[in-house]
C-alpha cells in the first residue's frame, strides 16, 4: 500500500443519506486516509441502494488507488451529479475498496456514524 494511505475497518455503524433518502446504512464501512485529507467512509455496494444512483461517463485516474468511475444520485426532486465514486478495479495495494463507493458529503449528502 502506498506508504500515506491506511485502510481499515469503520468503528460502529454508519449511514450515507441524500435527498431526504437513506441511501444505505452499513456495519461493514472501511475508512481510507490518505495524507492529510480528511477520512473517507467507503460503504460495502451490497449495503446501498443501487437503485437510487445512476452510472455518470465522469471518470478520473489516481496514481495511488487507480481509475474512479463515479454516479449520480436521483432523488424525488432533483438529480445531484457525480456524488459518489468507486474504484472497480482498484490497485493492488488498496483493493479492499473494490466493491465499495464512497460519497462527497457537500451538503446535499451525508455520512455519518449512528
Amino acid at each position: 500500500m502506498a506508504a500515506h494511505i491506511t485502510i481499515r475497518k469503520a468503528g460502529g455503524t454508519w449511514s450515507v443519506r441524500a435527498g431526504g433518502a437513506v441511501l444505505g446504512e452499513s456495519d461493514n464501512a472501511l475508512e481510507l486516509v490518505e495524507g492529510d485529507y480528511p477520512p473517507v467512509i467507503y460503504f460495502p455496494r451490497d449495503d446501498i441502494a443501487m437503485a437510487f444512483l445512476d452510472s455518470s461517463e465522469k471518470s478520473t485516474h489516481c496514481p495511488y488507488k487507480g481509475d474512479a468511475t463515479y454516479f449520480s444520485v436521483v432523488t424525488k426532486s432533483t438529480t445531484l451529479k457525480d456524488v459518489a465514486w468507486s474504484y472497480e478495479n482498484p490497485l493492488d495495494a488498496v483493493s479492499r475498496i473494490r466493491e465499495h463507493l464512497a460519497f462527497y458529503t457537500n451538503g446535499d449528502v451525508t455520512v455519518e456514524q449512528i
